[in-house]
């Protein structure tokens, strides 16, 4: 009792400036509609894969003088290798060029069209552009095979980590807690890689890990959430959820922001000045400190009180 007293002491009576359980309603509604858009556009449109799950080539070519994109892609598609993409990045005068190239009966005779197609780019790139110094950087090639187990054992990482989460949470707290911390990862996960294949980009492995470290980090902020309620209830039990989970994310509401907005101004940081894949997986990081900040506010909370009335109304 005297500890419970002393908790009580140290915690405001008031339930918060903000009423964010009052507007549960009108955020969950949004949360449902964004993730319902998100899976209405990745099963319209599909997800554009990269070569790490899709399979093919990718070369890097940096330029000593400026050559436009226009100039690179059109030297390229003389060679007619198929659906090939060329990107700039940095300060326009590196590229990255990407093809899926041909299958041959075999193997070996898919190998070796391959390298033909390589020495071919390669030769073409040396000669139209050679009063600009070009220079090979890197030349990536993942069979069709590689690519689909990656992109099997990539969805099985995702699955297993919120599988562990969901057990992890349960133990941590109680199984009334667990479902809103997964669901809150989902919607976060969804959301961002909706919005990432809106944009144009394209889902490779470590864009993958990207997602899987927002996973961790939205994860990481909910369970903070999570300890100031079962703080707050310990000494405000009599007061109902409504008021515990209020005054919660009132008193982390600070913590919350300055920790985010430190992370998302670094990855912002990251997006704006540099370029290639770094920047992709800064853009991923970007939208979903967004919405993992978000959901721990909206989403994971309001779930634990919905999961408080389900389990009240079963015990009555």
């Amino acid at each position: 009792m005297g500890a419970k007293m002393a908790t009580k002491q140290n915690i405001s009576e008031s339930a918060g400036k903000y009423d964010f359980v009052g507007k549960v309603n009108f955020f969950t509604g949004f949360s449902a509609i964004l993730v319902i858009l998100s899976f209405i556009y990745l099963a319209i449109h599909g997800i554009s894969y990269g070569i790490d799950f899709k399979g093919g080539t990718e070369f890097q070519v940096r330029f000593d003088k400026s050559v436009t994109i226009d100039q690179v892609r059109k030297s390229v598609d003389d060679l007619q290798l198929g659906e090939v993409g060329v990107q700039s990045f940095g300060e326009g005068n590196e590229f990255i060029i990407r093809f899926q190239g041909k299958t041959g009966a075999n193997d070996k005779e898919t190998n070796d069209i391959l390298n033909k197609d390589i020495a071919k780019i390669k030769d073409i790139i040396t000669a139209k552009f050679a009063a600009n110094a070009p220079e090979i950087r890197r030349i990536d090639t993942v069979g069709p095979q590689v690519g689909a187990e990656l992109k099997r054992n990539g969805l099985l990482a995702v699955f297993y980590c919120l599988l562990v989460i969901l057990i992890y949470v349960g133990l941590r707290f109680d199984y009334k807690y667990a479902p809103g911390a997964v669901f809150c990862l989902f919607h976060d996960a969804v959301i961002t890689l909706g919005i990432f294949v809106l944009v144009g980009k394209e889902v490779n492995v470590p864009i993958l890990a990207a997602i899987l470290t927002l996973i961790g980090y939205s994860l990481n902020d909910t369970i903070v959430v999570f300890d100031r309620i079962r703080e707050t209830d310990s000494a405000f039990h009599e007061k109902g959820y409504r008021f515990i989970i209020n005054r919660a994310i009132n008193d982390m509401l600070h913590r919350t922001l300055i920790t985010s907005g430190t992370v998302f101004t670094s990855a912002l940081c990251l997006f704006l000045f540099s370029g290639g894949t770094v920047s992709d997986i800064a853009f991923a990081i970007c939208i979903g400190i967004i919405f993992g900040t978000y959901s721990s506010i909206y989403v994971a909370a309001p779930i634990v009180l919905l999961m408080d009335k389900l389990t009240a109304k079963k015990a009555a």
